[in-house]
């Protein structure tokens, strides 16, 4: 058991040699990826909930 957990400790060491780290630029260019593609999401779920609202007053009156 004990040798199995000393394995498992020697493969993650050994993973964690082969990660690349992004670097500062590459970080904040997806940083600025990630908040627009949100606001462009935000914005378009905003408008169908719009015309979805307008749509069941519309059939309720």
């Amino acid at each position: 058991m004990l040798e199995r957990i000393k394995n498992f400790f020697r493969e993650v060491r050994a993973e964690y040699k082969k990660v690349v780290f992004p670097t500062k630029e590459e970080l904040i260019g997806s940083t600025w990826v990630v908040i627009i593609s949100s606001i462009i999401v935000a914005v378009f779920l905003g408008v169908v909930d719009l015309i979805l609202t307008r749509f069941v007053q519309y059939i309720l009156r």
